[in-house]
Parts: C-alpha cells; sequence; structure tokens
C-alpha cells in the first residue's frame, strides 16, 4: 500500500487495487469516522457522482475504506474551487472543509471529485433516510 497522508488525525493509504484506506485517530476520532461514514451514505442515496463510494466500515478499528476519485489537485482556481464545493450543497451536504487539499482529479471522465468528509454537515436531516 501507498500511503498518502500520515496526520495526528488520520492515516490515509491507497491499496494496489486503488481503494483508499483511512484510519482514523486523534481528538474526537469515533465522531469524525461515524460523521464521514453517515455523509457518504447519504450522497450515496442521493447519487452524487462525484464523491468517493463507500466499501467497508469498521466502527471497532476506526477505518474505512472507499472507492478512489482519482488524484490530488495541487493547484486550482479558487473560483473553480468555490463551484465544486457549492455543488455538493445541490447534494445537500456542505461540506465544512472547503479547501483544495480536498479536491482530485478523475482521468478516467474528466472530473473534479470532493473527499473527506468527516467534518461534512447534512444540510437536511430529515432527510437523510430519503433517497
Amino acid at each position: 500500500m501507498n500511503q498518502v497522508k500520515d496526520t495526528l488525525r488520520a492515516t490515509v493509504r491507497i491499496g494496489y487495487d486503488g481503494r483508499v484506506h483511512k484510519q482514523f485517530r486523534g481528538p474526537k476520532a469515533e465522531e469524525r469516522f461515524a460523521n464521514e461514514v453517515r455523509v457518504l451514505k447519504y450522497l450515496e442515496k442521493r447519487e452524487c457522482p462525484f464523491v468517493p463510494r463507500l466499501l467497508e466500515a469498521d466502527e471497532q478499528n476506526l477505518r474505512i475504506v472507499t472507492s478512489s476519485c482519482g488524484t490530488r489537485v495541487d493547484h486550482l482556481d479558487a473560483e473553480r474551487c468555490a463551484e465544486l464545493f457549492a455543488e455538493l450543497e445541490k447534494f445537500g451536504v456542505r461540506h465544512d472543509d472547503a479547501e483544495v487539499r480536498n479536491v482530485t482529479y478523475r482521468q478516467t471522465d474528466g472530473r473534479f471529485c470532493l473527499i473527506d468528509f468527516e467534518f461534512a454537515t447534512i444540510l437536511d436531516p430529515a432527510a437523510e433516510g430519503a433517497p
């Protein structure tokens, strides 16, 4: 596995199969894990096409496995970045960490994608159970 992130809050590795493995740690790790799982499930129900799909969630070990959304983006125009995060809100989620470090580029379809939803907010919690 290739390690792509190692911080106080998480370790992220990409497996040889392309799947992304994220291990939560540090302050409020359980809360951040639960939130990211909840938001990714919500976005999948809403059929958001530019976020990773949750493949596994291991609550005991605070680890998730997701599909890959491409490679990290180093530079992105501020206006385009704002458009991406605004587009996410149309699917009912505010990212709450709207930074370029949370944008990837999926070469297969030429699409910018968003990652890292541990601080995201579902804008209408009542709609969480709705498709």
